[in-house]
């Protein structure tokens, strides 16, 4: 399989030590796998910071491409702008208990929440696993939150793992994929954005590769026929940036841009949610704390982020597809891997299915 860092560079912009969403400083992903026969599931979380969010907030906001999701948390984020708890990846099933997870996490650090501290908002984002794992078990639990927080760190697996376990793209074995780009800052010194997605869409026949119509040439070797568009991504965008939520609706908003240049519609039954933070500074949650002196990036520089976010999103997609192995999960059903199916790519051209692909 051809090495991650020899795959093809999307943009101009250059990519960060890691090229992973992990390169915005104090930025921690985490992941929990669940791989049991039927269970092929897990969590995955982003802490924007490795402090108490719930009392140190960072700005965020999202953008709705496609609703048909479950996500929690989004209502007040729209409202007030802010994350106070990690961001929770997990099945469409799970959703609850991770949010659970996240309330029950808060408390311990703060027991005076719900009571004379504001309570807070659990913000999970959810993908249908249910092809390859058996999502009526509900199998994810508070623990394997609370395990995935504990496994935070910079350096980022990709693929078939934590929450992107049990996911499909494309009708192959999709999953969370990561890359970033560094942007040169007006006045000197650059910003760095980063993404994280979790796959879970698309059908074969429209998969683009770094430009390349590689969907419909391995279509043509497949025997099965196309199924309507039912999956979801999920698609997280991190920057040190200074941008308000205002801002930074703007920039979710552009991680569309990547996902399309992939071979998305944006299906009626797929839910495509964007979301982007910032990590140059944070919002307290108590009134007794100043609030922020921030000078913020005028609009009038933001165009060279929102490029970034646009490339960064392509080739996280593109990471998460060629990092993920095949899996084998609920009643016998099977994803095979993409770099099964292509050998060497890019400089093979060969698209012919190995005799027996992973």
């Amino acid at each position: 399989m051809t090495p991650r860092h020899l795959l093809p560079h999307i943009g101009s912009l250059p990519h960060g030590q890691r090229n992973a969403i992990t390169d915005v400083a104090g930025v921690s992903v985490g992941h929990c796998t669940l791989d049991a026969g039927e269970i092929q599931t897990g969590v995955t979380v982003v802490r924007p910071h490795g402090g108490d969010l719930f009392r140190d907030r960072v700005p965020a906001a999202a953008a709705v491409l496609n609703g048909f999701g479950k996500s929690v948390g989004l209502l007040q984020l729209e409202e007030l702008g802010v994350l106070e708890t990690p961001i929770a990846l997990t099945n469409t099933f799970s959703v609850a208990a991770v949010a659970t997870a996240q309330i029950r996490q808060c408390m311990a650090a703060n027991p005076e929440t719900g009571r004379s501290l504001p309570t807070v908002n659990p913000l999970v984002f959810e993908c249908n696993d249910g092809f390859l794992n058996d999502i009526q078990r509900m199998a994810v639990a508070e623990q394997h939150y609370l395990q995935a927080c504990e496994q935070a760190g910079v350096e980022v697996a990709e693929g078939s793992v934590g929450a992107g376990r049990g996911m499909s793209s494309f009708g192959l074995k999709g999953g969370v994929g990561t890359a970033s780009r560094r942007v040169a800052a007006a006045g000197g010194g650059e910003y760095t954005v980063g993404a994280l997605v979790l796959a879970n869409y698309g059908q074969l026949p429209q998969l683009l590769m770094a430009g390349q119509a590689l969907g419909a040439r391995l279509a043509a070797h497949q025997a099965q026929a196309a199924e309507p568009e039912k999956g979801s991504i999920i698609l997280l965008i991190a920057t040190d940036a200074p941008l308000d939520a205002r801002q930074l609706r703007r920039l979710a908003l552009r991680a569309g841009a990547g996902l399309a240049r992939t071979g998305s519609v944006f299906g009626h039954g797929s839910g495509d949610i964007a979301l982007a933070f910032s990590t140059a500074y944070t919002v307290p949650q108590q009134t007794t704390r100043p609030m922020p002196a921030v000078a913020l990036l005028h609009d009038g520089l933001i165009d060279p982020l929102f490029q970034a976010v646009a490339d960064s999103t392509e080739q996280a997609i593109i990471h998460a597809l060629w990092q993920a192995r095949a899996v084998t999960g609920r009643g016998g059903h099977h994803r095979r891997a993409l770099a099964g199916l292509l050998p060497g790519w890019p400089s093979s051209s060969s698209l012919q299915p190995s005799a027996n692909p992973p």
